[in-house]
């Protein structure tokens, strides 16, 4: 059977939960949302690692995509985290998601039990015949200690509706061979910042960025930089954006960005334990990077925004 075709390339957002007082925040998650799409980022993920998945309830998560959904207002994909290391859970959240209007699932390989590679084709094969949205995979085994094999990943694509994989291992050599393997209608994405644009000149399609919720516009100019092979703006936008990546890992993700986009007054910066705030020092080092890249980011953003659309203009850091 054909894969299904589903047609992504760019800046893509992996976007966080917004928390007010312990509940979320979906005036400020649509906010977010309309940001992002404004300055021209592809598709908007709710529900993954830096939305706290692990912490949200059925219904959040539900919530959360449902909030996306509706903002996004078929602009732009939403693609939802679906991700569990219990194959049922991943296949309710899978199920929520897809009632909630998501256009895509992205489906985390099963993190702390280190099941076989013949145990990832079943679980993933599992929740590809339980509903009918296309999934992409996500291979990060610094999170999971579950890393995805080439020839794993070769056999789940063999499914109709494993539509692409975003990969967060920084390997790029890997790129052109996975390339080569899966033909140019199997969406690459980079989950790894600070090598995207490595990633895209070795043959993918995009990356699922956590930096492009600081900086949606540059991310956004860094791949239409790539798609014209422009090597000398290329070079130009990774100078200005390498700091911010830096700054995104200063300590566990969505710790970083969360202070960062309340530092911009778009949203507060609660978490969920056993996640704690930035530290005193990190935010003192996240507060001069943001100093330096934001009027960067404002006139990239002003590029960006067509006439007549909402802008949500970040305050000073």
């Amino acid at each position: 059977m054909a894969r299904v075709d589903f047609k992504l390339h760019g800046s893509c957002v992996a976007l966080p939960t917004p928390f007010r007082y312990g509940t979320v925040d979906f005036l400020a998650l649509e906010a977010l949302c309309h940001r992002q799409i404004d300055a021209g980022t592809a598709a908007l993920v709710p529900c993954g690692t830096t939305g706290e998945a692990p912490l949200l309830s059925l219904d959040e998560h539900r919530r959360v995509v449902e909030a996306t959904v509706s903002a996004a207002g078929g602009r732009v994909p939403v693609i939802a985290g679906a991700g569990s290391n219990n194959t049922q859970t991943a296949i309710d959240l899978a199920r929520v998601a897809e009632k909630a209007g998501a256009q895509a699932l992205l489906c985390v390989t099963p993190y702390y039990l280190k099941p076989t590679q013949a145990g990832l084709i079943a679980h993933f094969t599992a929740i590809h015949h339980a509903v009918s949205l296309p999934i992409f995979l996500y291979d990060v085994p610094s999170r999971t200690a579950c890393p995805m094999a080439d020839v794993t990943i070769t056999r789940l694509a063999e499914l109709p509706r494993i539509v692409g994989l975003k990969d967060a291992t920084g390997d790029i050599p890997r790129v052109k061979h996975l390339r080569r393997r899966l033909g140019d209608g199997f969406r690459l994405l980079s989950g790894d910042d600070a090598t995207q644009a490595a990633f895209r000149r070795a043959g993918g399609d995009g990356c699922i960025s956590v930096t492009a919720n600081v900086t949606p516009a540059l991310c956004a100019a860094l791949h239409k930089a790539c798609d014209r092979h422009d090597d000398a703006e290329i070079a130009r936008l990774e100078a200005i954006l390498s700091p911010v990546h830096t700054a995104m890992f200063l300590e566990s993700n969505p710790i970083p960005v969360k202070r960062a986009l309340y530092r911009l007054g778009l949203m507060v910066d609660g978490l969920r334990l056993p996640l704690t705030p930035l530290s005193a020092a990190a935010d003192v080092q996240l507060a001069e990077v943001l100093k330096t890249v934001m009027p960067l980011e404002e006139q990239a953003s002003r590029r960006a925004v067509g006439v007549g659309h909402r802008v949500v203009r970040p305050r000073a850091a």
